[in-house]
């Protein structure tokens, strides 16, 4: 027992320093000439236009379900306090549901398909051949996808925002008989540019991690098909528990500085 968890934390570390070593190499591939800018520009896409929908339905789910549940809980419980709902619903989704779940969905979505992407490349000799023609792979493939996921998921966790908020002011709206202006005027009152902050601090450092974690693994992968599947489930779990434990870190310093 002793030796097993001995030799799984041992491989635990060893996998952040690989990762950390990654992460220094990909910083310096970064300001390397030529810039891989039709690689980037896909990746802008594969990444963030085409995660579009599945961010747009789960923001407007979240923020019905966050405005029912607190709607009624308050007209329950504290009669007259319903019209905070507005407010609540843009608290809660700006500082913590709307950045934490825009990353799992597109940790899911995307960072699975780098993997995948990339670990077929890899059990296909496809980056052997890229070294053999003098190419960094890490130039050509990590840091394209690294910059595409900080520069996007910002705009995604934006857009996820204010879908939540609409989607909030609609349930309040339809099931609660609140009007409009009321959840505005709440939503305004209580929201601040710090928590829009603080959520965009979060979603640049999920961005990394999605990325960075998913071409880690792509790279690392061996054993044909069934490789790149081990890969693939090993990626999205490891990037999840990231991004858990990297909120509770960054929710620590964010309110404590701010």
């Amino acid at each position: 027992m002793i030796r097993f968890v001995g030799a799984k934390t041992l491989d635990f570390v060893t996998q952040l320093g690989e990762i950390a070593l990654l992460l220094m190499e990909t910083v310096r591939n970064i300001f390397r000439r030529p810039f891989p800018r039709r690689n980037f520009f896909e990746q802008i896409v594969k990444i963030g236009w085409n995660s579009i929908p599945v961010t747009f339905f789960t923001a407007i789910s979240t923020g019905a379900i966050l405005a029912l549940q607190t709607g009624y809980a308050m007209m329950s419980n504290v009669k007259g306090t319903e019209h905070f709902v507005g407010g609540v619903v843009a608290l809660s989704v700006t500082r913590e549901l709307g950045p934490i779940l825009c990353a799992i969905m597109i940790a899911g979505r995307a960072g699975s398909g780098i993997t995948a992407e990339i670990g077929t490349m890899k059990v296909t000799e496809q980056i052997d051949a890229l070294v053999t023609l003098s190419a960094n792979p890490v130039h050509y493939l990590i840091v394209p996808r690294v910059l595409a996921g900080v520069i996007v998921l910002p705009l995604l966790t934006l857009f996820t925002d204010l879908v939540a908020i609409l989607g909030g002011m609609l349930v309040a709206f339809l099931e609660m008989g609140l009007n409009e202006a009321q959840y505005i005027e709440t939503t305004l009152r209580m929201l601040t540019i710090s928590d829009i902050n603080n959520g965009l601090i979060k979603s640049v450092v999920f961005g990394l991690l999605i990325t960075l974690i998913a071409s880690f693994e792509g790279f690392r992968t061996k054993g044909g098909a069934e490789g790149v599947g081990k890969s693939t489930t090993r990626s999205v779990v490891m990037i999840c528990m990231s991004i858990l434990f990297f909120d509770y870190v960054l929710t620590s310093l964010l309110t404590t500085n701010f």
